[in-house]
């Protein structure tokens, strides 16, 4: 069940069911696919959030009651022929050092939970995480769900820097810094990987409905990944359907 409402005068709201889950996200993103593979004459673009899409639309040459008529039709119509959730998404697999030069909040969350590092590693990593959307910072994905014993506050003073490429947990949700940023996340690691370069076509690394699982490196590898990522070397997609 969807609600659409208009959101200004050149763009709608697509609401579904208020909650932060995998099961709404992942309907979420499909009708997102949808939307886009219809190629609707007027329709300028389509951003998926936690449970929402946002539709840009130019109102001369579509008008909202008849986009949202046929966005109705798109979400109900079951034997549409558009790519699944399943073919669209992407597992990546992202290493992380999480040695002290970079897991700057590693040794109070050890306090906050009352978890050991070694554990809050393995936690970190033995989940695939499920990224809902892109906000915050240009490419930042916002990945879930964490184990419940991971579950933290955000930082009561944010840092003014957060360095880029910094691995973070807040709430019940992980992320990648994509740039040097304020921010009040709690960060454990950090990547060699840039999930963001505003040269590329497609600046971002990742999209919403992909999948991400993190595993841990030493810091003495971080420099010889780093080097072969931008080498092109490095191999980070391990399932493309």
């Amino acid at each position: 069940m969807i609600n659409i409402v208009p959101y200004g005068d050149t763009a709608l709201l697509i609401n579904f069911e208020q909650t932060i889950e995998p099961r709404v996200n992942r309907e979420v993103v499909e009708l997102t696919h949808q939307l886009e593979e219809a190629h609707i004459p007027g329709v300028e673009f389509c951003t998926p959030a936690y449970c929402s899409v946002t539709v840009g639309f130019d109102p001369e040459l579509i008008s909202f009651d008849l986009l949202k008529e046929l966005i109705f039709t798109l979400n109900k119509n079951k034997n549409i022929k558009t790519k699944s959730f399943n073919s669209n998404k992407k597992k990546w697999r992202i290493p992380v050092c999480y040695d002290p030069p970079f897991a700057l909040d590693l040794q109070d969350l050890n306090k906050q939970l009352n978890i050991s590092e070694k554990e809050i590693i393995r936690l970190h990593t033995a989940t695939i995480y499920q990224i809902y959307m892109l906000g915050f910072l240009p490419g930042f994905a916002y990945m879930g769900v964490l184990p419940d014993s991971l579950k933290c506050t955000r930082k009561e003073n944010p840092r003014l820097k957060v360095p880029a490429q910094s691995v973070g947990l807040a709430g019940l949700q992980t992320g990648i810094y994509p740039m040097a940023a304020p921010g009040g996340w709690q960060i454990i690691g950090r990547t060699p990987i840039s999930i963001f370069n505003v040269q590329n076509d497609n600046p971002f690394l990742f999209s919403a409905g992909d999948f991400v699982q993190f595993f841990p490196i030493k810091e003495h590898e971080f420099e010889k990944i780093e080097n072969a990522y931008k080498a092109g070397n490095y191999q980070l997609i391990i399932k493309d359907d």
